[in-house]
């Protein structure tokens, strides 16, 4: 991998470590939304949220559409989107291995204390 695609990754998955940011994206990953609106639907403060969105901005991940006199953003591309498609579907597949062994765990504690 070359060092300048290693040090974007970096910042991409920097900003995709913040549960704040992770979900401003999980908002606009149904649709553009202004600033208000993920204020209300997140109850975060205004302020916080506008910082949230422009270190996105700066990376490239949201961009800004005008519309009148509203801004909505929205994730850059479809590469965001199957980004977090796919870090989500990971996640997934990770807590149902654990689950499934820790199923396994107790149905064999409770075979020995059966067995006792």
């Amino acid at each position: 991998m070359k060092k300048d695609v290693q040090h974007e990754l970096s910042i991409i998955f920097k900003l995709l470590g913040s549960e704040r940011r992770l979900a401003i994206l999980a908002l606009l990953r149904e649709k553009p939304c202004s600033v208000s609106e993920i204020v209300d639907q997140l109850s975060m403060e205004q302020s916080a949220v506008s910082h949230q969105l422009q270190m996105l901005r700066e990376a490239q991940v949201v961009t800004v559409e005008k519309v009148g006199r509203s801004v909505y953003y929205q994730l850059n591309d479809s590469h965001i989107l199957t980004l977090l498609n796919n870090a989500e579907h990971h996640v997934d597949h990770v807590l149902r291995q654990m689950s499934h062994a820790e199923a396994v765990a107790e149905e064999q504690a409770e075979a020995k204390k059966n067995h006792q």
